[in-house]
C-alpha cells in the first residue's frame, strides 16, 4: 500500500459554540463548549487514516494531559506517530475556536510543542517522507521546517502538497518544489493580492500563482465550491450541498487536503480525486469537531 507523510502541528481544540461569533469589545452567552483533539496537520493525519491511507505524521508535542490526546486518537484512527517527537521542554499547543449558527468559525492557535520542530527533526523522519507516495504539510509549522521537508519530498519523486494555512510569508524558492497548492480563498487573497470570493476570481488567481512556478493550483472557495488549474487545463467543481446538515466547518479544509492526498495514492485522476476531496470534506461539516468529525472510508465511498 503507497503511504502518505504528513508535517504538521498537533495542538488541543478548545471549541465556543454561540449565535454569532463576537465582535471586539463584546461578550456573549454560548450555548456549549468542548475540548478535543486538533491542529492541521494532526486533523489531515486522521482524516487520510481514516480514509484508508496507510498515515505517517511528523510532530512534536508535550509530555502533557493535550498531548496524551493526541496519541490516543491517533491510535483510535490507526495513524502511525512513531516520528511525533514528545517534547520535556515545550507544551503541547492550543487553539482558541469561535463557531457560530452557520457553523463558520474564527480560530487562534498557539502551535506550542509543534512549532518547535526544527529542520534536524525533519532530518530524522526523511526515511518516513521519502519512502511515501505523497507528501503533505502547511503553515503552521515553521515556514523554513515546511521547505527542509519540501525539499527532501521533491527530491526522491515524492508527491507534494503544501496547504498555506495559516497565510504567511514565503521565499519564492519554495513554489517550484510544491506539485499542489491548496489555499481556501482567503489564503489565494493573500498571495495574490486581490481578494478571491468566486470562481471568475479563483481563475485569475490561479493564473498568477502558476505564474510562480506551482505546478497545480487547487483554490477552496467553501460552500462555492473548488476551482482547479494548471498549465493544460482549468475547470471549477461545485461544493457538495449538505444544506442544514452542515453543523461545523471548522477542520473543512483538512479533511479536504487529506482526502485528495489519498486519492493521489490511488493513482485517481485529477477529477476523480477533487471529488473525493469534496466529500470527505463535506461529510465532515455534518459532525461538530475537527480530528473527531472527520468520516469513514466507508461513509466517503458510499457518496462517490
Amino acid at each position: 500500500m503507497k503511504s502518505i507523510s504528513i508535517l504538521g502541528v498537533y495542538v488541543a481544540d478548545l471549541a465556543f459554540f454561540a449565535d454569532e461569533i463576537p465582535i471586539i469589545g463584546e461578550t456573549i452567552i454560548g450555548k456549549e463548549y468542548f475540548i478535543g483533539p486538533g491542529g492541521k496537520g494532526s486533523n489531515q493525519a486522521v482524516a487520510a487514516a481514516k480514509a484508508g491511507a496507510k498515515t505517517f505524521f511528523i510532530s512534536k508535542i508535550g509530555d502533557d494531559q493535550f498531548g496524551s490526546m493526541a496519541k490516543k486518537i491517533y491510535d483510535e484512527a490507526g495513524v502511525d506517530y512513531s516520528k511525533v517527537i514528545i517534547s520535556k521542554e515545550h507544551a503541547t499547543g492550543a487553539a482558541g475556536i469561535l463557531v457560530n449558527k452557520k457553523g463558520q468559525n474564527a480560530i487562534n492557535v498557539v502551535t506550542g510543542a509543534g512549532g518547535a520542530l526544527t529542520n534536524g527533526d525533519i532530518d530524522n523522519a526523511l526515511g518516513t517522507i521519502t519512502a511515501s507516495s505523497v507528501f503533505l504539510t502547511n503553515l503552521e509549522v515553521p515556514v523554513e521546517v515546511a521547505y527542509h521537508a519540501l525539499k527532501i519530498a521533491k527530491s526522491n519523486n515524492v508527491q507534494t502538497i503544501l496547504n498555506p494555512a495559516p497565510a504567511s510569508e514565503i521565499n519564492e524558492d519554495i513554489f517550484p518544489l510544491i506539485d499542489y497548492f491548496t489555499p481556501n480563498e482567503t489564503e489565494a487573497s493573500f498571495y495574490v493580492n486581490h481578494k478571491v470570493e468566486n470562481e471568475n476570481e479563483a481563475k485569475q488567481a490561479s493564473q498568477q500563482l502558476l505564474q510562480f512556478g506551482i505546478k497545480n493550483v487547487i483554490i477552496t472557495l467553501g460552500n462555492k465550491g473548488v476551482y482547479f488549474a494548471n498549465n493544460e487545463e482549468s475547470f471549477h467543481v461545485n461544493a457538495m450541498n449538505l444544506g442544514e446538515k452542515v453543523v461545523d466547518t471548522t477542520g473543512a479544509g483538512d479533511a479536504f487536503n487529506a482526502g485528495f492526498a489519498v486519492a493521489l495514492t490511488e493513482d485517481k485522476n485529477i477529477n476523480d480525486s477533487i471529488k473525493f476531496a469534496n466529500i470527505t470534506a463535506g461529510l465532515s461539516t455534518t459532525k461538530i469537531g475537527t480530528a473527531k468529525s472527520m468520516p469513514l472510508r466507508s461513509e466517503i465511498d458510499n457518496l462517490l
